[in-house]
């Protein structure tokens, strides 16, 4: 692809000279004190982490929330509101208590019922939780600290569960709160974690405030990811909204901000130039893209048309123009990511080489009528406006009448939720990206359900893939597994419940006088000193 072409992808987007080598923030004594001003990666509107799967709110709600278990950087589970934890011998009832000292933002003692009432609610919105859901018979308190899961049917992962550390993240909250229906946003902000979110101040479009919580005691370990000690430095954290990289890029080199969430690809060589700027990789395992038809309505309600989704699939040609930068992306024929266990090539064909004739012969075979396809085109997230744009073109090519929805991020939050006909505010295709831990295994993708309603948005209703996931999670031989995943992706593919186009790594930028950056999915704010 030319620079000419790949500009027309990437807006705003400026072409420099090659990346340099990436950075780990530098070890130095920590400061106490101070504010950091932070640019997130999109504009906070949704506050509720169980409500949806953004990541915004994810990363909003790691400040905000504590959890039952961490996630350290080599991905192991370890307890971190939790004391101690015991397994019956037959595997089949576990207890938890929780740490002495846990206190909501309101100053009342986090206790076991709050926990459970969070845990019952995430269960009933979250792909993981809701296949523990199905595997429980009862979960509930034993004392003012300690609480049980008795399982009702063998579940293997359920440690991994209850520590998972993406979207959605098992939050604990007030029972008062987490009794608000999974299917209704909550309208109280109250946690236990490091942070306070400041209501105030929220300007939505604008910032986002939160300051320390006096009273979080931290575990006495040495941190790393989600897991081990929250040691707050910071007296406040302030979220800005800074759709155009270049307003974004001049506020850093200035010092009117001081850490940058997702710098366009474009833009890292020029700040590894800037010797008070560096970048670092906080998550090594990559992130993966998402073409979604929706299979509520024609045309991809009908296999063939979806299946001429995988027939125009050029991953190449998705990443040069979302990503640029061959040296922070790859191919990758899995629906699982490649950096996991259980990455395959099976019933993958249809990924790695494109068939633009194929796709025009699936087109004419679905029956397609001629109706515009509606895709979202979020304008505000660098890789997905050029992954938009790249669907365009190929869809046309394929055969497709093509109408471009421009939205923001946030208010793509919104669309995606809508089950509408695309003429009455629905869509067609949305374009989407999971880190790698959140499309690691069949337990977590979301991608790979086919429950229909219970789906993530685009809604397949696949029953082979729900049983296959079933078998998957009650399955205890790591062979058993990796051939139910296999299985997983060979129907996933054939009945297109997503398309991926391929993964890459996103480097964040600071200013090199923040110290304590942890490398992980998120942007944890714990540890983290201003000099």
């Amino acid at each position: 692809m030319s620079q000419l072409t790949r500009r027309r992808f990437v807006a705003g987007a400026t072409t420099v000279a090659a990346a340099t080598a990436l950075a780990t923030p530098r070890a130095q004594a920590q400061k106490t004190g101070g504010t950091l001003r932070f640019v997130a990666q999109a504009d906070l509107k949704i506050l509720d982490p169980v409500w949806t799967t953004a990541y915004i709110t994810r990363n909003h709600a790691y400040l905000v929330y504590d959890t039952l278990f961490g996630t350290d950087e080599k991905l192991a589970v370890k307890p971190q509101m939790v004391d101690r934890h015991s397994v019956s011998k037959d595997g089949m009832k576990y207890a938890f208590t929780l740490r002495d000292g846990l206190r909501w933002h309101d100053g009342q003692a986090v206790a076991a019922e709050d926990c459970v009432e969070s845990l019952k609610r995430w269960m009933k919105k979250d792909r993981f939780g809701r296949l523990l859901a199905a595997h429980t018979a009862k979960l509930a308190p034993a004392d003012r600290k300690t609480f049980t899961l008795e399982l009702g049917e063998r579940f293997g992962p359920v440690l991994e569960a209850l520590g998972k550390p993406s979207s959605n993240v098992p939050f604990m909250m007030p029972a008062r709160i987490a009794a608000t229906s999974a299917d209704e946003q909550i309208k109280e902000i109250v946690g236990s974690g490091p942070f306070r979110f400041v209501k105030d101040e929220w300007q939505p479009g604008n910032q986002v405030v939160y300051v320390k919580h006096a009273d979080y005691r931290p575990r006495n370990e040495a941190p790393s990811g989600s897991a081990g000690g929250k040691k707050v430095n910071l007296e406040k954290v302030v979220w800005r909204y800074m759709p155009d990289a270049a307003t974004a890029a001049a506020a850093l080199a200035a010092g009117e901000v001081d850490w940058w969430e997702i710098p366009p690809i474009d833009f890292i060589p020029t700040i590894e130039q800037t010797a008070s700027l560096a970048t670092f990789l906080p998550d090594p395992l990559g992130t993966q893209g998402w073409l979604r038809p929706n299979h509520l309505h024609p045309p991809f309600n009908n296999k063939k048309a979806r299946q001429a989704l995988v027939a125009m699939m050029s991953q190449e040609t998705y990443l040069q123009a979302a990503i640029g930068v061959p040296k922070y992306y790859r191919t990758c024929p899995s629906v699982f990511a490649c950096a996991g266990p259980y990455a395959s090539k099976a019933g993958a064909e249809g990924l790695l080489h494109q068939n633009m004739e194929r796709a025009r012969q699936l087109v004419k075979e679905s029956g397609y009528d001629g109706r515009p396809v509606t895709v979202v085109h979020v304008t505000d997230i660098g890789f997905l406006s050029g992954a938009a744009l790249v669907t365009r073109d190929l869809l046309t090519q394929a055969g497709f009448t093509v109408d471009l929805k421009a939205v923001d991020w946030s208010t793509n939050l919104a669309v995606r939720a809508k089950k509408d006909p695309p003429d009455k505010g629905g869509w067609n295709v949305l374009h989407t990206w999971w880190m790698a831990a959140d499309v690691m295994h069949p337990a977590v993708h979301f991608g790979v359900s086919g429950a229909g309603p219970g789906a993530w948005f685009g809604w397949p209703e696949i029953p082979q893939l729900e049983q296959l996931i079933t078998e998957w999670v009650r399955a205890t031989d790591q062979p058993k597994r990796k051939q139910l995943a296999e299985a997983i992706q060979r129907t996933a593919l054939d009945e297109v419940a997503y398309v991926p186009w391929g993964e890459w790594f996103l480097p964040t930028a600071f200013r090199r006088n923040v110290t304590g950056i942890q490398k992980f999915i998120a942007p944890l704010f714990w540890n983290v000193s201003i000099g």
